[in-house]
Parts: C-alpha cells; structure tokens; sequence
C-alpha cells in the first residue's frame, strides 16, 4: 500500500500509561513506514475526579514525543469535537483508540457524526471494548461507535467476541507488540532472591488482594509492589497487616519511571500478573525481554503469552490457593531455574511489521 495521510485520535506520550506510549510508537511506526502521521491527542482527557497525576514528569520523558502530535481535545467542549471531526475529512485513513466508552464514547461519535458520510474509511483500535470497571452507558456509546467504524481490531479472543456483539461486524485480532522504552538487559545467570514483583498501575481487577492472600500460603517469599495505585494505596495496607504481611511485602506507590522499572523487573525472580480479568497486556513481553519468567493467570491473552512449564506458570483467576500452587511449584527445585532458560527473546521489530499491516491492510 502506498503512503497514506494518517490521523491517530486517541492520548499520546507524555500522558501516563501503556495506550499512550502504543498511540505514540504507532504513529511513528507508520512514519517509519512512510506514511505522513498526525496524532489528534487530549489537552484534557478525563474530569477533575481521575484519580492521580495524567502525565510522566517533564525532566523524565520515556519516548520521543511524536512530532505530529496536536493536543487538542477536550472531553467537556463538544464545539471542538466537531471542529476536529471536520478536519478530518482530508485524510486517507483514521484510526481511534478506544478504552473508555464513558468519556471517549461521546467525543468520538461526535467527531464521526460531524465527518459526515463523505469520511476516510475508520478503524478502531479497543485496548478494551468495555472498560474493567463498568459505568452506566458504556454498551451504548460503544455499540453507536463500532457500527460507525469500518474495521475493529482488539487484541485478544475474549475481546473479539464482545466487539462482534456491540459491533456487528468482526474485528481483527492482532497481537499487541511491546513498547521498548529503553534497552534490555537479559541477565545469563540469576540468583533466587525469593522476591517476586508486580507492577503497573493498581487498580482492583488486577488482582493484588488475591495475590497477599496466596502470599500467606507461601513462606519466605516476599514481593514488591511498584506502581501508582487506584484511589490510594490504604485499602492494601489495611490487608497486609490483617494478614500479618508487613516483613514481606513492599509497596512502592507511585509512578515508576522507565529506568526505575527495568530494574525492578531484572532484579525478580519471576513477574505476577494475578488479574482476575483481562483483555490484552504487553507485561509479559516486558518481563520476558528482561528474561525474567511470569506467574499469571488464565484471563485475556495472558495465557497464549505465558507457556505454562516452558517461561512461566499459569493458574486461575481469582483463586489465592491456585494461584500460591503456582508460586510453591516456581520454588520447587530447578523449575526457576528452567522456566529462566526458557524465557524467549521478543522480536519487536517483527511484532511492530506484523501490527502495522492488521492497522492499516495490504
């Protein structure tokens, strides 16, 4: 397919988060490519209540901003959803990326609306098709965007089956590849620490509360917590001392800057990822590119990423006993050891070509 003029609608670096840096590799992925890329991003993307701050630190940028970038929408100016909308009539193709139906539903289908018929064709790309903590209105709003839409794409199976239901349409399902912000470094050998690691942005589906109470089945292992947490961190700090967790787990609350999080991820000895829903993550690509092995359970794509007995161990949602099973059976002698070695390299260039051609076809 030859070059194209290419709108991305959707955050961009430096807003916080794994969409916002994928908006912003993709975009200069498809620049890569030769494509001509602009980013129509946010200048204020959710109400006063978010909880936390929206963007990484200005002395600590992660990636090259992308130079097409144009923060511009608003999700309380309806005037200016239209105004863009109509702007974009002169592009060859637009693709939205789409998380929460609530807050982007709204601007979104108001920028088609004003697009008219006449429009480039629109993918939308659903990190999720419906949000993990469910809002009055997100079946609406993401059933009257998807139908607008031309093509779907999700990233795992579980999210296929719900975008065909809201969209009528079936979506393409692409794996998600990695966003590298900085070099790794594969450790060749590696001495059991008996300290595992969690990380990312807390919130309740990812299953931490599970994860302490599988902990007080699990002597002498202790864990890090390292992330910004979702209404604060004293919900879990409460739990770790009724479960008398205080020696063991460390929680390092707060945004952890790229840097920070290699080191925190080359030094574990295995990555836990106990969601107890899920759509797609790149975590396990993260971790392994560390050559650091997963626990995680069967949700979203978690479970085609992670080879249980082969760079990893899998066990089920929601069940702390299941879920210390799995932990124990990673102590056991010689399985750290064998799951290390068989952590697998991630080709990303390879990932990002493959991506490329489900976003844009040909």
């Amino acid at each position: 397919m030859g070059k194209m003029r290419i709108a991305i609608i959707g955050p961009a670096h430096p807003y916080k988060g794994g969409i916002a840096q994928h908006t912003t590799e993709l975009a200069h992925r498809l620049s890569g490519a030769g494509h001509e890329v602009e980013i129509i991003s946010w200048r204020t993307q959710y109400p006063f209540f978010y909880p936390g701050e929206q963007f990484v630190p200005q002395n600590k940028p992660e990636l090259p901003t992308h130079p097409g970038t144009k923060r511009v929408l608003s999700w309380r100016n309806p005037a200016g959803w239209g105004r863009w909308g109509r702007r974009l009539r002169s592009f060859d193709q637009l693709i939205f990326i789409w998380w929460v139906p609530t807050f982007q539903g709204p601007v979104y289908w108001g920028m088609l609306r004003a697009l008219g018929r006449q429009r480039p064709p629109v993918t939308v790309i659903c990190h999720n098709v419906l949000p993990h903590e469910p809002r009055p209105g997100d079946r609406t709003f993401a059933r009257a965007v998807l139908r607008r839409c031309e093509r779907v794409i999700v990233h795992s199976e579980s999210q296929a089956e719900l975008a065909e239901h809201l969209s009528g349409k079936s979506p393409i399902l692409a794996d998600l590849p990695l966003v590298m912000l900085d070099a790794p470094k594969r450790a060749v050998t590696r001495r059991l620490s008996k300290n595992l690691l969690l990380f990312g942005f807390v919130r309740p589906y990812k299953g931490l509360d599970v994860l302490l109470e599988a902990l007080t089945k699990t002597p002498d292992i202790t864990l890090t917590v390292a992330g910004e947490f979702w209404g604060g961190p004293k919900p879990y700090e409460q739990l770790i001392k009724r479960l008398r967790l205080q020696r063991r787990v460390t929680l390092r609350d707060g945004y952890v800057p790229a840097d920070d999080l290699a080191d925190y991820i080359a030094g574990a000895d295995a990555v836990v990822l106990p969601y107890k829903s899920g759509t797609a993550s790149w975590n396990v690509h993260l971790a392994h590119a560390y050559g650091t092995p997963v626990i995680a359970t069967r949700v979203g794509s978690l479970p085609v990423q992670v080879h249980d007995g082969v760079d990893g161990l899998l066990c089920e949602p929601g069940d702390a006993t299941s879920l210390a099973e799995a932990i124990n059976r990673f102590y056991k002698r010689g399985v750290a050891k064998k799951l290390q070695e068989g952590v697998p390299e991630i080709p990303v260039d390879k990932d990002w070509e493959r991506y490329l051609q489900a976003v844009i076809g040909g």
